[in-house]
């Protein structure tokens, strides 16, 4: 499967990552986090890291009954802008960086970890909720209107990549005009239907290459390409250099293969 970044907080403790979804470049660095409020296919690259210091970061997935029963009982932030992208960074507040530290430490004490956990993980979202990103986040509740539309398209793409689609097929299985899916799936993914599809299809051919030693031609056609030629172009478009060199690239240096 390729890569995708899921409903969930990244808060990055040191070293630098940058983040490519569509034309976007999300810097990550220190004290610096980012929610991702659907399934969004992006690449990732460690830019900063040695081995004295290793690029360090904490993942935390959002429990949905969780984050669903604080949206109920945590205000909406008043005058907050709320930009519809699903991927952004931010500034960590000391208190969301009190709240983590706390949810660290417990690891070091696993009689006090479940008990004392959820109520770390609790107050976490509750700072993101009362934050910048809380009307963002509030979409991964939401069952209704655009955004959860355009959730569903992401889901259907997700089990349908690989095959040929129309846009107004999609429009059709979510029940949207063509034209407005297209606009609001660009507002939340920053892409295109169609390019979220291509962004999927590269990212499965990359990994099965690494994983599987299928040649170029082979990975093309099992994710859906016709011209071989033409996913090379899109391959070197998207990476950076052509499908051979990259995954030759990144066996040598299995540290680079890493994406999340």
């Amino acid at each position: 499967m390729p890569n995708v970044y899921r409903p969930q907080l990244c808060l990055v403790a040191q070293g630098r990552k940058d983040v490519t979804l569509g034309n976007h470049v999300f810097r990550y660095a220190p004290g610096r986090y980012g929610v991702v409020t659907c399934d969004l296919p992006a690449t990732g690259h460690v830019v900063n890291a040695t081995p004295d210091k290793p690029y360090l970061c904490l993942y935390l997935d959002f429990d949905p009954v969780m984050l669903a029963d604080l949206a109920l009982r945590v205000p909406l932030p008043a005058g907050v802008p709320s930009p519809p992208i699903g991927k952004m960074v931010s500034d960590a507040s000391p208190d969301l960086l009190d709240a983590v530290l706390r949810l660290l430490r417990l690891l070091s004490d696993p009689a006090a970890l479940p008990v004392l956990g959820p109520l770390a993980e609790q107050e976490i979202l509750y700072r993101l909720l009362s934050g910048p990103d809380g009307a963002r986040m509030r979409h991964i509740t939401s069952g209704r209107g655009r955004v959860s539309q355009v959730g569903r398209a992401i889901a259907w793409i997700g089990k349908n990549f690989r095959e040929h689609f129309s846009i107004e097929r999609l429009a059709t299985e979510v029940g949207m005009s063509p034209s407005s899916l297209h606009e609001h799936f660009r507002d939340v993914t920053a892409m295109t239907p169609l390019q979220f599809q291509k962004q999927l299809r590269l990212q499965d051919a990359r990994s099965l290459m690494l994983v599987q030693d299928i040649d170029v031609a082979t990975a093309a056609l099992r994710v859906g390409y016709e011209s071989p030629s033409q996913f090379s172009r899109e391959y070197r478009r998207l990476f950076g250099e052509a499908p051979k060199r990259d995954i030759a690239r990144l066996r040598a240096s299995p540290d680079l293969a890493v994406m999340t």
